[in-house]
């Protein structure tokens, strides 16, 4: 008599039963899985059907100790609530699927301490290998000593940092800064302001460089009253708004979209509006900037393709790849909208010159 209740057990299915299903040796079907390149395609597309006739999940745990790898990678940005890293993660996350790894997500809040507390963390859950947005500051000489000890490979994104790796994915913020700043000047602002970020970090610094050189190549002075550091996140564009706004610059360049927020509020209780007060660039583009009054003129970054390619060149380095370190520089893009005001300002000063212009010859910003 059946005991109430009792339920027949289902046995999952193991790399034998498929061996057997597909008609082909256990090693074959360990090739198939592990994603080794030598198998042929008449055995490859049978070994998949049997996996997929079966339902097989591969023992990660056996796989792993019998490879030394844990077919996992950890990624580390300095603050996910930042929508620019959503977009890099989920790039990094799709490159690394394709080739078979799960990623590991740490927020460091671009803290040197939470920063290291999340290395030591994925070191310990022997991932292969970490994509990294560096925080200011150097790593303490044991953690130092525990990475090249481990030798688990680290690419950086977004930022530098040499004495980890010369391994890095960035974007070109020099050129994108310089570029702003110009398109300002171009635009007939004269006291042109910047919101930067931490110069502790790498991309914060090239984006203040090209800050600096484009105001030179442009003729127009440095003011220091005129330039705040903050640390890429909404309450330090507000400061700064309220900061800077009381100088009068007419032009402002902000060196990522969450000051921008920040400095925008701070305007508007000052009374004051963009294009008619001041131009305005912000660094990165979104979709709901169409939403924003006047429309922003932005820096676009690549961001998915920078996530895209940090992940490809981190999985050649843990699958042996051990040519000459490679810096990947991703290019920016000027994308010409409103906030500069560049039509409003040429039509009065035109105006004052020689009367009324016709529509036909105003020079406007592109939608």
């Amino acid at each position: 008599m059946k005991k109430h209740g009792s339920k027949k057990s289902v046995k999952s299915a193991s790399i034998y039963d498929v061996a057997r299903e597909a008609r082909v040796s256990v090693f074959t079907v360990s090739a198939v899985v592990n994603h080794k390149s030598h198998v042929r395609e008449k055995l490859r597309k049978r070994v998949e059907t049997a996996i997929r006739a079966l339902n097989y999940r591969p023992n990660l745990i056996a796989r792993s100790l019998a490879n030394q790898r844990t077919h996992t990678i950890g990624m580390i940005v300095p603050d996910i609530a930042n929508p620019f890293f959503p977009v890099v993660v989920r790039g990094a996350e799709d490159a690394a699927q394709r080739h078979g790894y799960n990623l590991l997500l740490c927020n460091s809040d671009d803290s040197l301490d939470k920063e290291e507390t999340a290395v030591e963390l994925l070191l310990a859950k022997r991932v292969d290998g970490v994509l990294l947005t560096k925080a200011g500051g150097d790593f303490r000489p044991g953690l130092r000593q525990m990475i090249k000890q481990v030798a688990v490979p680290f690419v950086l994104v977004m930022r530098t940092y040499p004495k980890l790796t010369k391994d890095a994915v960035i974007t070109d913020d020099y050129r994108g800064a310089y570029e702003a700043v110009c398109h300002l000047a171009r635009s007939g602002r004269q006291r042109i302001a910047l919101i930067g970020g931490p110069r502790k970090v790498s991309n914060a610094l090239a984006r203040w460089r090209g800050f600096h050189d484009a105001l030179k190549a442009s003729g127009l002075p440095l003011d220091p009253e005129l330039v705040v550091e903050g640390d890429y996140r909404i309450d330090s564009g507000y400061r700064a708004g309220h900061a800077l706004l009381s100088h009068q610059p007419d032009g402002i360049y902000v060196a990522n979209h969450l000051m921008t927020v920040g400095l925008l509020k701070a305007a508007e209780e000052m009374g004051l509006k963009c294009p008619d007060d001041f131009g305005l660039i912000s660094f990165d583009d979104y979709p709901w900037l169409g939403v924003f009054r006047p429309k922003l003129t932005t820096v676009e970054l690549p961001k998915r393709q920078l996530g895209i390619d940090a992940a490809e060149l981190l999985i050649r380095r843990i699958s042996g790849d051990t040519t000459k370190a490679a810096v990947l520089k991703l290019q920016p893009e000027l994308r010409i909208r409103e906030s500069c005001g560049f039509a409003r300002r040429t039509s009065r000063a035109e105006n004052q010159v020689s009367g009324p212009v016709s529509p036909g010859n105003q020079i406007q910003d592109m939608q």
